[in-house]
Protein backbone atom coordinates (compact mmCIF):
# COMPACT_ATOMS: atom_id res chain seq x y z
CA UNK A 1 0.00 0.00 0.00
CA UNK A 2 2.60 2.21 0.80
CA UNK A 3 4.36 1.80 -2.52
CA UNK A 4 0.98 2.14 -4.46
CA UNK A 5 1.04 6.13 -2.42
CA UNK A 6 4.44 6.87 -3.22
CA UNK A 7 3.26 6.06 -6.93
CA UNK A 8 -0.09 8.52 -6.65
CA UNK A 9 2.02 10.95 -5.39
CA UNK A 10 4.64 11.03 -7.68
CA UNK A 11 8.25 12.63 -6.94
CA UNK A 12 8.24 16.01 -7.18
CA UNK A 13 6.88 19.20 -5.49
CA UNK A 14 4.71 21.32 -7.84
CA UNK A 15 3.63 24.41 -6.32
CA UNK A 16 0.34 25.41 -5.37
CA UNK A 17 -1.96 23.86 -8.39
CA UNK A 18 -4.84 22.35 -7.96
CA UNK A 19 -5.51 19.49 -5.48
CA UNK A 20 -7.69 16.65 -5.34
CA UNK A 21 -6.51 16.34 -1.56
CA UNK A 22 -5.84 18.55 1.48
CA UNK A 23 -4.11 16.85 4.40
CA UNK A 24 -3.45 18.77 7.49
CA UNK A 25 -1.53 18.54 10.65
CA UNK A 26 -2.65 20.97 13.59
CA UNK A 27 0.05 22.08 16.29
CA UNK A 28 1.44 25.35 17.50
CA UNK A 29 4.60 26.70 15.96
CA UNK A 30 7.42 27.71 17.75
CA UNK A 31 10.17 24.84 19.49
CA UNK A 32 8.46 25.02 22.54
CA UNK A 33 5.44 23.45 21.43
CA UNK A 34 7.14 21.06 18.89
CA UNK A 35 7.05 17.81 22.36
CA UNK A 36 3.67 18.67 23.11
CA UNK A 37 0.95 16.41 22.79
CA UNK A 38 -1.49 19.02 21.07
CA UNK A 39 1.09 18.93 18.39
CA UNK A 40 0.81 15.21 17.60
CA UNK A 41 -0.89 16.15 14.20
CA UNK A 42 2.52 17.97 13.33
CA UNK A 43 4.30 14.82 14.39
CA UNK A 44 1.64 12.27 12.42
CA UNK A 45 1.97 14.68 9.38
CA UNK A 46 6.24 14.88 9.41
CA UNK A 47 5.78 10.68 8.96
CA UNK A 48 3.42 11.32 6.21
CA UNK A 49 5.63 13.28 4.74
CA UNK A 50 9.01 11.63 4.85
CA UNK A 51 7.22 8.59 3.34
CA UNK A 52 6.47 10.33 0.34
CA UNK A 53 9.77 12.37 0.24
CA UNK A 54 7.80 15.99 0.18
CA UNK A 55 9.51 19.06 1.26
CA UNK A 56 7.32 21.92 2.77
CA UNK A 57 7.33 25.44 1.95
CA UNK A 58 6.08 28.95 3.22
CA UNK A 59 3.42 30.28 2.14
CA UNK A 60 2.76 33.47 3.05
CA UNK A 61 -0.25 34.18 1.27
CA UNK A 62 -1.97 31.76 3.72
CA UNK A 63 0.50 31.60 6.80
CA UNK A 64 1.10 27.94 6.33
CA UNK A 65 4.21 25.65 5.36
CA UNK A 66 2.61 24.17 2.11
CA UNK A 67 3.50 21.56 -1.01
CA UNK A 68 1.25 20.10 -3.70
CA UNK A 69 2.32 16.50 -5.27
CA UNK A 70 0.67 15.08 -7.77
CA UNK A 71 -3.16 15.73 -6.64
CA UNK A 72 -2.03 15.87 -2.85
CA UNK A 73 -1.58 18.81 -0.59
CA UNK A 74 -0.25 19.18 2.84
CA UNK A 75 -0.19 22.01 4.97
CA UNK A 76 1.28 22.74 8.44
CA UNK A 77 -0.77 25.69 9.76
CA UNK A 78 1.91 28.46 11.19
CA UNK A 79 -1.05 30.00 13.15
CA UNK A 80 -1.74 29.37 16.75
CA UNK A 81 -3.90 25.92 17.22
CA UNK A 82 -6.82 28.42 17.73
CA UNK A 83 -6.51 29.99 14.79
CA UNK A 84 -5.81 27.14 12.32
CA UNK A 85 -9.15 27.74 10.01
CA UNK A 86 -7.45 31.29 8.87
CA UNK A 87 -4.84 29.49 7.29
CA UNK A 88 -6.46 26.13 6.12
CA UNK A 89 -9.97 27.55 5.04
CA UNK A 90 -8.14 29.87 2.31
CA UNK A 91 -5.93 27.21 1.31
CA UNK A 92 -8.83 24.83 0.86
CA UNK A 93 -10.29 27.21 -1.23
CA UNK A 94 -7.15 28.36 -3.25
CA UNK A 95 -6.98 24.41 -4.13
CA UNK A 96 -10.38 23.72 -5.02
CA UNK A 97 -10.00 21.25 -2.16
CA UNK A 98 -13.99 20.52 -1.14
CA UNK A 99 -14.33 20.01 2.45
CA UNK A 100 -15.01 16.13 2.64
CA UNK A 101 -11.61 15.87 0.79
CA UNK A 102 -9.43 17.83 3.66
CA UNK A 103 -7.82 15.56 5.96
CA UNK A 104 -6.71 16.45 9.37
CA UNK A 105 -4.46 14.98 11.72
CA UNK A 106 -5.21 16.22 15.07
CA UNK A 107 -4.80 14.88 18.82
CA UNK A 108 -7.85 13.71 20.49
CA UNK A 109 -8.65 14.08 24.52
CA UNK A 110 -11.35 11.39 24.07
CA UNK A 111 -9.01 8.41 22.95
CA UNK A 112 -6.51 6.84 25.46
CA UNK A 113 -2.71 7.30 24.27
CA UNK A 114 -1.72 5.23 21.03
CA UNK A 115 -5.34 5.43 19.90
CA UNK A 116 -6.16 6.44 16.29
CA UNK A 117 -9.47 6.46 14.79
CA UNK A 118 -11.20 8.07 11.95
CA UNK A 119 -14.31 9.49 11.23
CA UNK A 120 -15.89 12.33 8.81
CA UNK A 121 -17.75 15.31 10.59
CA UNK A 122 -19.45 15.51 14.02
CA UNK A 123 -18.67 17.41 16.96
CA UNK A 124 -15.29 19.06 17.58
CA UNK A 125 -15.31 17.76 21.41
CA UNK A 126 -13.89 21.32 22.61
CA UNK A 127 -11.20 21.27 20.17
CA UNK A 128 -10.15 25.07 19.03
CA UNK A 129 -8.43 24.10 16.47
CA UNK A 130 -11.30 22.14 14.73
CA UNK A 131 -13.71 24.53 15.96
CA UNK A 132 -11.76 27.09 13.63
CA UNK A 133 -11.31 24.94 11.12
CA UNK A 134 -15.44 24.11 11.09
CA UNK A 135 -15.63 28.09 10.69
CA UNK A 136 -13.68 28.31 7.99
CA UNK A 137 -14.72 25.81 5.94
CA UNK A 138 -18.05 26.51 6.49
CA UNK A 139 -18.79 22.89 7.35
CA UNK A 140 -17.79 19.94 10.12
CA UNK A 141 -18.26 17.37 7.20
CA UNK A 142 -13.96 17.00 6.96
CA UNK A 143 -12.10 14.09 7.69
CA UNK A 144 -10.83 13.74 11.11
CA UNK A 145 -7.55 11.51 11.89
CA UNK A 146 -7.77 11.50 15.74
CA UNK A 147 -4.69 10.38 17.69
CA UNK A 148 -5.35 9.94 21.23
CA UNK A 149 -3.86 11.51 24.30
CA UNK A 150 -5.99 11.11 26.88
CA UNK A 151 -8.19 13.13 29.54
CA UNK A 152 -5.46 14.83 32.20
CA UNK A 153 -5.46 13.55 35.38
CA UNK A 154 -7.08 14.63 38.29
CA UNK A 155 -5.94 18.23 39.60
CA UNK A 156 -4.84 19.02 35.72
CA UNK A 157 -6.33 21.46 33.09
CA UNK A 158 -6.94 20.91 30.00
CA UNK A 159 -4.60 23.34 28.55
CA UNK A 160 -1.80 22.47 31.09
CA UNK A 161 -1.90 18.69 29.78
CA UNK A 162 -2.62 19.22 25.85
CA UNK A 163 0.51 22.17 26.25
CA UNK A 164 2.56 19.32 28.09
CA UNK A 165 5.13 17.03 26.45
CA UNK A 166 4.35 13.81 25.42
CA UNK A 167 5.92 10.64 27.72
CA UNK A 168 7.02 8.10 25.92
CA UNK A 169 7.84 7.61 22.18
CA UNK A 170 4.89 7.76 20.13
CA UNK A 171 6.36 6.94 16.81
CA UNK A 172 3.77 4.37 16.48
CA UNK A 173 0.86 6.16 16.46
CA UNK A 174 1.90 8.85 14.44
CA UNK A 175 2.53 6.17 11.66
CA UNK A 176 -0.86 4.83 12.27
CA UNK A 177 -1.82 8.14 11.78
CA UNK A 178 0.07 8.72 8.94
CA UNK A 179 -1.08 5.35 7.75
CA UNK A 180 -4.38 6.30 8.11
CA UNK A 181 -4.32 9.51 5.58
CA UNK A 182 -2.25 7.62 2.86
CA UNK A 183 -5.27 4.66 3.36
CA UNK A 184 -8.54 7.17 2.61
CA UNK A 185 -6.83 8.90 -0.18
CA UNK A 186 -6.47 4.99 -1.53
CA UNK A 187 -8.99 3.18 -0.44
CA UNK A 188 -11.56 5.75 0.43
CA UNK A 189 -12.79 6.16 4.31
CA UNK A 190 -14.65 3.23 4.79
CA UNK A 191 -12.14 0.99 3.95
CA UNK A 192 -9.68 3.16 6.00
CA UNK A 193 -11.62 2.70 9.29
CA UNK A 194 -11.75 -0.81 8.60
CA UNK A 195 -8.16 -1.09 8.49
CA UNK A 196 -7.58 1.48 11.15
CA UNK A 197 -9.85 0.36 13.85
CA UNK A 198 -9.48 -3.27 13.04
CA UNK A 199 -6.29 -2.72 14.55
CA UNK A 200 -4.64 -2.01 18.20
Amino acid sequence: MLALFRRLIGTGNRGNDAAQWLVVGLGNPGEEYAKTRHNVGWMALDRLLSHGGVTLRQDHAVKALVAVKDGIAYARPLTYMNESGAAVGPLAARLNVPAERVIVLHDELDLPPGRVRLRRGGSENGHNGLKSLSEHLGTRDYVRVRIGIGRPPGGTAVPDWVLSAVTGDVSAETEKAAQAARLVIVDGLERAQNQIHASR
